[in-house]
């Protein structure tokens, strides 16, 4: 029972892979991806700027990590793509301003401009690690994808002076925060697939 329990892979099978499926209609497929946009830019909303902390604390990644656990890889990267060029028209980001100057002005630009790849490394990964093991392993790595983007960015936009500022700044202060998210998502995730799971392979 415990080998199990620690499985990255699991094969009963569940009526979500409907919506991860690259055979899914073009009308289901379209409307994940609108829909994970859009629930990134309402997450986005959804955020605290402490005094001094350069990188506001949103529910962002949380929005990121499910459209690739949800969508799967291609789907999931471009609910994040839709996400990212939406912000260059209306003001979906963290912040009021929008446009390619505004997006790569911001401290927080590397986050955002990975989002795409940490959706479809999730996805991909998940395609095997479905299990509420695999699934918070996925996510983990898609947030070592975002927070090293967004670690870089930061250290050159903000002119940190030592790289140790950068990391404590732009991931040390979010990393308990994300933890959290990943733990939600990866119950959530692996707990669907057990509870309404529809048959064993």
């Amino acid at each position: 029972m415990k080998t199990a329990a620690l499985s990255l892979h699991s094969s009963r099978t569940s009526w979500m892979d409907r919506l991860r499926s690259e055979d899914a209609s073009v009308a289901l497929q379209v409307a994940g991806i609108t829909g994970f946009a859009l629930l990134t830019a309402f997450a986005a909303d959804a955020n605290m700027r402490l005094y001094l902390w350069e990188v506001p604390i949103t529910l962002q990644t949380m929005m990121v990590y499910a459209s690739g656990l949800f969508l799967g890889a291609r789907n999931g990267m471009l609910a994040q793509v839709l996400y990212l060029a939406l912000g260059l028209f209306i003001p979906v980001y963290a912040g009021d301003g929008t446009g390619v100057a505004y997006l790569l002005g911001a401290a927080s630009a590397g986050y955002l401009l990975a989002y795409p790849a940490a959706a479809f490394t999730i996805g991909a990964l998940t395609k095997r690690w479905n299990s509420l093991t695999g699934s918070t392993l996925s996510m983990l790595i898609g947030a070592a994808i975002v927070f090293t983007a967004g670690v870089v960015w930061l250290h050159y936009v903000a002119g940190h002076a030592t790289w140790m500022e950068s990391i404590d700044k732009g991931f040390l202060r979010f990393a308990l925060i994300d933890l959290v998210k990943i733990g939600v998502l990866g119950f959530l995730f692996g707990g669907m697939r057990q509870v309404m799971g529809t048959s064993d392979a």
